[in-house]
């Protein structure tokens, strides 16, 4: 038995070093990183090289024992705010099944990387606009799909969305600014689309 965990442990090692992706990823060096690419694009192009890295980590046991230690059991900690930019990178220890109700980030956007278990999420439309930001608007489903472990999806500014969890998860979130900064609004559903 230890040979086989040992054969797949160096296979793995392997296969992220053939990746370029060096093993040991801390958060501090995903922040960086993340600080750098971001300087160098901070639009949709800069936060999709993000979230291609974000998937990276999330497979890498020593970020991973970094972000969650046992210790964690929080909803949400901020692990890291950037000074300059104000990007922040959240974790998230879920227990228990939830569902949330759609919504955006206002005028900043989000990348979900799932760590643990699975989260189903919704995509959006508006049907009918909210007269005004603070008010909700009406708007219908109009796509699902799963975030298993090492998957991550960007959310763009305006981009309606609602995860739902069936149990147990843990997932690293980094958002365009500190959420715990702004109103969010949640909206109105008319429909609901079958799991894909």
């Amino acid at each position: 038995m230890f040979f086989i965990v040992l054969q797949y442990t160096i296979l793995e090692s392997a296969a992220k070093i053939r990746m370029g992706f060096p093993m040991g990823y801390t958060l501090k060096k995903f922040a960086d990183d993340c600080h750098d690419i971001l300087v160098e694009d901070c639009g949709i192009a800069g936060r999709e090289k993000v979230r291609v890295l974000l998937c990276k980590v999330l497979v890498d046991p020593n970020f991973v024992s970094e972000t969650f230690p046992d210790s964690n059991d929080l909803p949400r900690t901020v692990l890291y705010e950037d000074e300059t930019l104000g990007f922040a990178i959240c974790s998230h220890v879920y227990k228990r099944e939830a569902m949330s109700k759609p919504h955006d980030h206002g005028a900043h956007w989000a990348i979900y990387g799932q760590v643990a278990g699975q989260t189903e999420m919704f995509d959006y439309e508006f049907v009918d606009l909210p007269e005004n930001e603070d008010e909700p608007g009406t708007c219908r489903a109009t796509r699902n799909y799963r975030l298993m472990p090492g998957d991550a999806h960007l959310y763009n500014v305006g981009d309606l969305h609602a995860p739902r969890r069936e149990g147990a998860t843990k997932l690293i979130r980094i958002e365009g600014v500190n959420l715990d900064t702004i109103k969010r609004v949640y909206h109105k559903e008319i429909s609901s689309v079958a799991a894909e």
